[in-house]
């Protein structure tokens, strides 16, 4: 089964994810500029949710970090060992996974790496279990005591503990959002969610604030500015899409049909009120969607990007928003005319402006009151009646 989530939300004047130069990143689509929010950048404000809202146990989560060696190194410490040879056991048990360490930073890896809590947890129990053989490795090792060990110099089946540890630790964020390491292919994950990049449905320009600070004991009698600069911003409505693949999820989970449940669930939460952090203390962009679409199916994914191909603009007395979800609305008609419903199990749309649906009100979408029914409603389809979770994973 799939989910798909489809939102419509207008930013006032803001810079929400910007580029190698400081301005709002931006793409062409249908021969204009739109602006545009990162896919990376999204996912990023959905798992920093996860958190902050307390959508997920902790257990539940995961870690992206080069600073494995270090927190490993700390837990040994907490634990009573000696923490010059707590570094050089988690170095060991590191370099036994062939993660590399950073040649000029070698407390760091050489790339960020995506580990459930869990999994660090299960990794510094091994370093403890196995600590005195960790200590004696000697690298240096030679005939047939080498023949026995890794290339590393750890013990076979230290190495062979450590690798199998590597299986997601039952982390939703990982679960949906996919794990590769470069020099482990074989312990990646498969994400069980696409997140697109947000476009906006209309054209944009980019617009500059120029602004000043003084010099608060600045003399009376001097006159000027100590600081003067410009950020780029822009006001933009955007479409946004992603979609989930419970089977996947649930593979990904091990099995664990309940905690996928509960994933989803966190998930669509987060996702809509999920907002990028960039330059939010200067403009305080925290507009919520003014529509939430969710669509449950056994095959076949459908974005609505193509609605906007001609730039939504103010019309007929509709304003940008209204003209974005009747464009969307019409789009979703025209595909369902021409694919038909076949395969879709239902779905369900929540926005402020019910006047602009004509579509979506017709089988199989429901208009539905508030986010929450949105949400409650593509679990029941998705997983069955009983799917509704409380807030937070099942420990």
């Amino acid at each position: 089964m799939f989910v798909e989530l489809h939102v419509i939300q207008h930013f006032a004047p803001s810079n929400l994810n910007r580029d190698d130069t400081g301005a709002p990143k931006d793409c062409e689509f249908g021969g204009v500029r739109r602006a545009r929010i990162s896919s990376q950048c999204i996912k990023r404000a959905i798992r920093t949710t996860f958190q902050r809202e307390q959508l997920l146990s902790p257990e539940h989560q995961a870690i992206r970090t080069k600073r494995l060696l270090g927190e490993l190194a700390d837990r040994l410490v907490a634990a009573g060992k000696d923490r010059e040879q707590a570094l050089a056991v988690a170095q060991r048990l590191i370099e036994s996974l062939g993660l590399a360490l950073a040649t000029r930073q070698p407390e760091k890896t050489e790339y960020l790496v995506f580990l459930g809590r869990h999994e660090v947890e299960r990794l510094a129990n091994l370093a403890a279990e196995a600590w005195d053989a960790l200590v004696a490795v000697d690298d240096a090792r030679s005939g047939e005591q080498q023949r026995k060990k890794s290339r590393s110099g750890i013990p076979s089946e230290i190495s062979r503990a450590a690798h199998q540890i590597l299986d997601g630790g039952k982390a939703v964020d990982l679960a949906l959002f996919g794990r590769m390491l470069a020099d482990l292919p074989e312990r990646n994950i498969d994400a069980a969610c696409q997140v697109a990049h947000a476009i906006s449905t209309n054209r944009v320009t980019m617009e500059f604030d120029y602004y000043t600070a003084v010099d608060d004991l600045l003399p009376e009698e001097t006159a000027g500015a100590d600081m003067i600069g410009t950020v780029e911003f822009n006001s933009a409505c955007y479409y946004r899409y992603l979609n989930v693949d419970t089977e996947q999820l649930v593979s990904n989970l091990q099995g664990d049909t309940d905690l996928a449940k509960a994933g989803l669930h966190a998930l669509l939460q987060a996702a809509v009120s999920a907002i990028p952090t960039g330059k939010q203390n200067s403009f305080a962009a925290q507009n919520p969607p003014s529509l939430v679409f969710a669509v449950v199916r056994q095959r076949g994914l459908w974005s609505l990007a193509n609605a906007f191909v001609e730039p939504a603009r103010p019309r007929d007395g509709r304003d940008l928003v209204q003209e974005s979800i009747r464009k969307l609305d019409t789009y979703w008609g025209r595909l369902v005319g021409m694919y038909g419903a076949d395969g879709i199990q239902g779905g369900w749309v929540a926005t402020h402006e019910p006047d602009q649906l004509q579509a979506l009100r017709s089988a199989p979408c429901h208009p539905v009151k508030t986010v929450s029914h949105v949400i409650e409603q593509a679990l029941s389809a998705a997983f069955g009646a009983d799917s509704h979770q409380q807030k937070g994973a099942p420990a």
